[in-house]
């Protein structure tokens, strides 16, 4: 999503490692480029082409609604960060999506897209694109952090103590869950009126698939020193296949750059198309 990276200021050298970066790490959690295409998307135009054509339907008012860019654009108002849900429907409809993974804060958008789709169809009096259906983990909706269970776990946080990343130590992980944010009650419970503890359990019930509240039966009356310590040995245990997958991937750069060389290639014969079709249907071909 190179794109959308863009839309916050970007050191072109660290952008293109990260785009390295975020690649390693598709693959070291199990993707298998064989199933799944893995691509730059800048690196395919008809994104950005399909963007503009729905930004010529795209009513001010739908984009003027979107929480994501009130929250975001106090130091940092651009067009791009404005627009950047109308790229983000070129993104899943230029490939007719039916289901798209998305965490509980991405639904706006994705009901956007809905919204963008079927103006689209209304528009040429076509049932040209689908209207994707968002496809939500119950169990766990959204990952907060680890400092404030209130707010989403990112990368942006200025605190490290935040978020669990993929490449810390096994001691920097124990830290982290050691020093994760509580609350005065002594005993454990699955409440979403307290937060912190709220989010604790459902890092626990997704890394082990147990239910959080048979979490929270079990531990009830453990205390939080015992609660920690299990959650982040099995984070520990979780997270080492990946590490290891991960530096292994970091190692072989020529094996990912011929992964995305590959994924542009396939999307390309997809997005293609629908660029055409797309074009045809507004009178651009």
């Amino acid at each position: 999503m190179n794109l959308h990276a863009i839309t916050v200021p970007q050191d072109p050298k660290e952008l293109q490692k990260n785009i390295i970066d975020a690649a390693a790490v598709y693959l070291a959690c199990g993707l298998d480029p064989k199933k799944s295409t893995i691509f730059v998307q800048g690196e395919v135009a008809q994104h950005a082409e399909l963007a503009w054509v729905l930004s010529t339907m795209t009513p001010l008012g739908w984009l003027n609604r979107m929480t994501q860019f009130k929250e975001k654009s106090a130091d940092n108002e651009n067009l791009g960060l404005y627009s950047y849900p109308v790229l983000m429907a070129a993104d899943i409809i230029l490939y007719k999506a039916d289901l798209v993974p998305v965490g509980e804060d991405q639904k706006q958008h994705l009901e956007l897209t809905r919204d963008i789709a079927g103006a689209f169809n209304r528009r040429f009096n076509a049932e040209y694109f689908k209207l994707p259906e968002p496809m939500i983990l119950k169990e766990v909706k959204r990952i907060m952090s680890l400092q404030d269970g209130t707010k989403k776990m990112s990368k942006s946080d200025e605190s490290d103590l935040s978020r669990i990343n993929l490449e810390d130590t096994s001691d920097a992980i124990v830290k982290k869950v050691k020093k994760a944010k509580t609350d005065s009650l002594t005993t454990i419970s699955f409440d979403e009126n307290r937060p912190e503890i709220y989010n604790l359990l459902n890092i626990f019930s997704a890394i082990t698939g147990k239910l959080p509240q048979d979490i929270a039966n079990e531990y009830e009356t453990s205390g939080f020193g015992k609660f920690k310590g299990d959650l982040a040995e099995n984070l520990v245990e979780k997270l080492k296949p990946i590490q290891e997958n991960l530096a292994r991937f970091k190692q072989d750069q020529s094996y990912i750059k011929q992964v995305l060389a590959d994924g542009k290639n396939q999307a390309s014969e997809i997005a293609v198309k629908t660029r055409n079709e797309v074009f045809s249907l507004v009178g651009l071909s």
